[in-house]
């Protein structure tokens, strides 16, 4: 699985954001989300840009915790 996606997928969770209403904010497909989130594909790094940005506007906490685990997650390689 994606980093990224792994990362979205528990944030959305913890913070009660669906699938569904994360891909109506951001302007994409439900689809989409969830080939992210299930590691499916990975979003390119414009699309992880994007993700923070969207977040940000749903909950600047989840958008946080989002940036801090995925760089977590790539730190530790």
């Amino acid at each position: 699985m994606g980093k990224a996606g792994y990362v979205l997928k528990q944030v959305l969770e913890q913070y009660g954001i669906t699938q569904y209403r994360f891909a109506a904010t951001m302007g994409v497909g439900r689809n989409s989300v969830y080939r992210w989130c299930s590691g499916k594909i990975d979003p390119t790094g414009d699309t992880i840009l994007e993700i923070v940005r969207v977040l940000k506007t749903m909950s600047p906490e989840a958008a946080e915790d989002f940036v801090n685990q995925y760089i977590s997650s790539e730190l530790d390689g």
